[in-house]
């Protein structure tokens, strides 16, 4: 029997790679000599980098970098096992994690920026490759990628014409009159730049960066008008009409920044990864697909990782059982759309933090459980062809 293996990361508990091992070893319990593909996948989000890497053997790399704040700090860039893409999550650089509670103000959200994630695509440029793939989920930043677009080599003008030098965040864009490209790293323009995001929001407006995601960064109401109206000057020096480009507003205006200033397209997170894991040919072959993320509940519909690895599934008919650490409301629908079985993990009831050490010896265990049942319906059904299901 031919098992795929295509489960997202369990937050804080397991990466994708250990649930494929602990998938991996439950059915080994069962089916020794069982043919089994793992394939560490993600939704685009935290993990992507490290899926990418370990489904292609590539390798990550750490350089230091500016975080939101200013301040330096080591961060990671992989390359991948075709030696030609490099894989950044810009929260590596300029993620939520490096401001603390307590410092998402007003105050902090107009300096934060995205010069960090421009550090990371110079340093992976020196690898000659030709795609970068940039996941743009857990910014901390509203500056529309402006310090993305100084890091690599974008310079800012003032009204006296002065370049605006310091690092840009979301409260000084209203300083700019004038965008030069000219000393833009070279590498750049031989670059194709692939962005996963399911962040479908434009730049500026009541639908964009500033006035929902901002203030989960810090932005008051008013903060947010402001932030937004700089955007909009911004948006117009730009031109290209970016300002409402679907998916100009990903991770506080950085997705606006790429598309002006590279080669850039936004796609779907989970379909972007499994198209780089040539997922749907590993899947049409398969007996059976084994997923699975941290917590499953109506919102898996949206492009969570379960549902991605479901949808192609279910073009090749192969039936699709997904683990989830919890499971909540609304998963009836998700029958319908490809998945076959949804079973929780947890063995008993426990406190979070010993449910989450004790991730990876339940994973194996319900999926050696599923598979004993897998195993005896496929005896019976050679001892008694008659008990066959119809299709």
């Amino acid at each position: 029997m031919k098992f795929v293996l295509a489960p997202d990361s369990f937050k804080e508990s397991m990466t994708a790679k250990e649930v494929c091992q602990a998938m991996e070893n439950g059915i080994r319990k069962v089916l020794p000599d069982a043919k089994i593909i793992s394939v560490p996948m993600s939704d685009g989000g935290e993990g992507t980098m490290d899926s990418l890497i370990d489904a292609t053997n590539g390798q990550k790399y750490a350089v230091k970098v500016t975080e939101p704040l200013g301040t330096p700090v080591t961060a990671h860039y992989g390359i991948l096992g075709d030696q030609k893409t490099a894989i950044i999550e810009m929260a590596e650089a300029s993620g939520l994690s490096y401001v603390p509670q307590d410092k998402r103000t007003p105050a902090t959200i107009k300096k934060t920026t995205t010069f960090g994630t421009g550090e990371l695509i110079n340093a992976a440029l020196k690898h000659d490759v030709t795609r970068v793939i940039i996941g743009l989920g857990g910014s901390s930043t509203n500056d529309g990628g402006s310090g993305m677009a100084q890091a690599i080599g974008v310079k800012f003008f003032d009204h006296n014409d002065h370049e605006i030098t310091q690092k840009l965040g979301g409260g000084d864009l209203k300083q700019i009159t004038r965008i030069d490209t000219i000393d833009i790293n070279p590498k750049i323009k031989k670059t194709k730049f692939l962005l996963a995001s399911d962040v479908t929001n434009p730049l500026t407006g009541t639908n964009g960066a500033s006035y929902v995601f901002g203030p989960q960064k810090g932005a008051d109401q008013a903060t947010a008008k402001e932030l937004d109206e700089n955007l909009s000057h911004y948006a117009k020096i730009i031109g290209q009409n970016i300002a409402q480009t679907p998916g100009s507003g990903a991770a506080g205006g950085l997705g606006a920044g790429l598309l002006a200033f590279t080669h850039a397209k936004i796609y779907p997170g989970v379909k972007l990864v499994a198209n780089e894991v040539h997922l749907a040919e590993k899947i049409k072959e398969a007996d059976y697909v084994f997923t699975g993320e941290g917590g499953t509940d109506f919102q898996t519909q949206f492009g969570k990782t379960p549902y991605g690895v479901a949808q192609i599934a279910k073009k090749y008919d192969v039936p699709v059982i997904s683990l989830a650490g919890y499971i909540g409301k609304g998963i009836d629908h998700l029958y319908d759309k490809g998945f076959t079985a949804i079973f929780g993990i947890l063995a008993k009831a426990e406190n979070i933090d010993q449910a989450l050490k004790d991730g990876p010896q339940n994973v194996e265990r319900t999926t050696e459980n599923v598979v004993r049942l897998i195993a005896k319906n496929k005896r019976m059904s050679k001892a008694h062809p008659e008990l066959r299901p119809k299709n």
